[in-house]
């Protein structure tokens, strides 16, 4: 792929640029800048100076402008023009530079790209979720890593990949649905921990997951887990799990982790819990960064019909890659499949098994 996704894109926490600094991210094949005005209204712009090149993000915040570190150039982050040079009788009237759009989601930045350079369509929005600004749910544990030598649409494809979550994730998945349909792509599996995996033996025996996750647009999924830990003890957790490209062959996963408030759970048990839950989502993640930092790419996959749907879930993926005008039905029309999960249950059982007899 040559082009980099249209589509929103989240760049972190909106409280992590609120500390009155500008901060530069690799994104998209370049650079840019974030931060926060004078009203604390979060701005991103092309992380180079139009006048020689320097670094913006070196620079200092000075009332609702960044001023650039090199020759202090004030750069305005509501209309990316140039409004002041201090030195010089006035500032050059073309001077401006390329302002990213961005808003502002379950406490989270996300900024707009497409190569098109069209405005983003309000529908495209991710949702937020219900009760996220109103204390319900735990402060977010969230977390990042760079990932080099792999394509974004390695992750992608973990939508639609059931078997991945046994052999990487030591999970038996009971039950695997995809729906597909405009923008999104959905998930909806169930299952239970193996009992070969590490910590089983502290597990109540019931231990039951239900998933549902949600891709809104390419590169931003949210993820509604409930956890049945134990008798009438259903822990709801929020996954966000979310990236942006640096290159066309790099970039920066983030997750994030809200526990939802609940009788007998204490606000600061919610937070130490979705703590624990961030770095064990975070070590699933890097179990899957290991396999893609010594894979290659297959473009036509061999498959078997419990693979799940994925060359339909690549062209749903391939829409954000072509221009507008080059988008076909067979991207966005509604697809639904469940994946038998019978047979591979059954083979991992007997699997199990024999891991379990084999210990001493």
């Amino acid at each position: 792929m040559t082009r980099f996704a249209r589509g929103w894109h989240c760049l972190g926490l909106t409280e992590a640029f609120r500390d009155g600094q500008p901060h530069g991210v690799d994104a998209f094949g370049t650079r840019l800048v974030v931060f926060a005005d004078s009203a604390g209204a979060l701005h991103v712009l092309d992380g180079y100076c139009r006048h020689m090149g320097a670094d913006l993000s070196r620079g200092s915040i000075k009332g609702d402008t960044l001023a650039c570190a090199f020759h202090d150039w004030r750069w305005q982050g509501a209309t990316g023009r140039c409004v002041q040079v201090p030195y010089a009788k006035r500032a050059p009237r073309p001077a401006r530079t390329r302002r990213w759009p961005t808003c502002e989601v379950n406490g989270q930045l996300l900024v707009w790209h497409d190569p098109e350079g069209s405005a983003p369509p309000p529908e495209l929005t991710p949702p937020a979720i219900e009760g996220i600004d109103a204390g319900v749910w735990s402060p977010w544990q969230w977390n990042s890593v760079r990932i080099d030598g792999a394509h974004c649409r390695e992750i992608v494809d973990n939508n639609v990949d059931m078997a991945h979550f046994f052999y990487i994730h030591h999970a038996y998945p009971t039950y695997f649905k995809n729906v597909i349909e405009g923008h999104t792509a959905s998930q909806f599996m169930e299952s239970r921990p193996r009992p070969d995996g590490a910590g089983y033996d502290k597990l109540w025996e019931g231990t039951y997951l239900r998933s549902e996750a949600t891709y809104f647009g390419p590169a931003y999924m949210i993820n509604w887990l409930h956890n049945d830990l134990g008798p009438d003890f259903t822990v709801e957790i929020a996954l966000i799990n979310c990236h942006y490209p640096v290159t066309h062959n790099s970039f920066v996963l983030q997750w994030g982790v809200a526990v939802q408030n609940m009788p007998g759970l204490p606000p600061d048990k919610a937070a130490k819990l979705a703590a624990a839950m961030s770095r064990s989502f975070g070590d699933g993640f890097l179990e899957d960064v290991e396999i893609w930092k010594h894979k290659t790419r297959i473009d036509n996959p061999l498959l078997t019909e419990e693979d799940g749907p994925v060359y339909q879930h690549r062209r749903w993926y391939q829409q954000f890659y072509v221009d507008l005008a080059d988008v076909t039905a067979d991207m966005t029309d509604r697809f639904e499949v469940e994946v038998d999960t019978t047979h591979a249950f059954g083979v991992w059982e007997r699997e199990v098994a024999a891991n379990l007899a084999g210990r001493p």
